[in-house]
């Protein structure tokens, strides 16, 4: 098995990535469970005490196996030329930012030559270059570019998480397997719901993240409006807590390049869903 450096370490890394071999944030060791069947994920999920937890778990997961098979097809035969030298992180990809934080970006999935290279959500692409820009012209990043985990960039106050954690064929995942990952979005957001800083507010970027977000609030018994609320850039919609209080729901057009460069999407457009969570 080859090995190469990784960018900004220079550690050498077989690729994918074997947890706990020292990659740059990796939350995971050789002994984090490992699931491989939607049972074993329900019941890892369900007994994660912190979100942290939900990290190193989900970022092992092989519960689904056209996702893992795609995923290190691609880590190991499938790498975009301009980064053949570089080792696929080709696992999960776990949420990042602020663990602490009340407020939360909620995406579709890992982009192959993206988070699945990087190991870091929105790391490595021209969506993660148009998110953490705008971030960082909102206060929530310490820098406005995302290159690689380890790069120094730091989040404040929000965290980011996806609505499937491994990168799938086309961008599109089935709806079995948004299911199955659906069960470690329902602890991430029941367990920042249950932390001493709450949940306040949930941006959900394109319209599968925004009912990856609705279908959760279902399974976790919160209140969920009738009809369903439908998915819009701007859209807003409260989710009710079940010990009362509520978490706002916000849609913004998905930072896709499509969107970007037709303009459907624009730096003011996204700023702004930012500054109102």
């Amino acid at each position: 098995m080859s090995l190469e450096p990784h960018p900004v370490t220079g550690a050498p890394f077989p690729s994918p990535v074997s947890p706990g071999t020292g990659w740059p944030g990796d939350p995971a060791t050789p002994s984090t469970p490992v699931a491989h069947d939607l049972g074993e994920v329900s019941r890892l999920a369900a007994a994660a005490e912190t979100v942290e937890d939900v990290d190193a778990l989900s970022s092992v997961c092989r519960a689904c196996p056209r996702l893992v098979q795609w995923r290190e097809d691609v880590a190991v035969s499938g790498r975009r030329a301009a980064f053949a030298d570089q080792p696929y992180w080709g696992r999960p990809g776990p949420s990042f930012g602020d663990p602490s934080a009340s407020k939360l970006v909620l995406g579709l999935a890992p982009a192959a030559n993206g988070t699945n290279r990087t190991g870091r959500m929105f790391t490595g692409d021209r969506s993660g270059d148009w998110l953490y820009a705008a971030l960082h012209r909102t206060g929530y990043a310490n820098q406005a570019t995302s290159v690689a985990a380890g790069d120094g960039l730091v989040l404040s106050g929000i965290r980011i998480v996806a609505s499937v954690r491994c990168a799938p064929p086309a961008n599109r995942p089935t709806p079995a397997e948004l299911a199955t990952c659906g069960h470690w979005l329902d602890r991430d957001l029941a367990l920042t719901a249950a932390s001493p800083g709450g949940l306040d507010a949930v941006l959900a970027l394109g319209g599968v993240a925004w009912n990856a977000a609705l279908a959760a609030a279902r399974r976790l018994g919160w209140a969920v409006p009738r009809p369903k609320p439908v998915f819009g850039h701007g859209a807003e919609v409260v989710l009710g807590l079940p010990g009362g209080g509520g978490v706002r729901l916000l849609g913004s057009y998905h930072v896709s390049p499509h969107n970007t460069s037709t303009k459907r999407l624009t730096e003011e457009m996204l700023d702004a869903a930012l500054r109102r969570l």
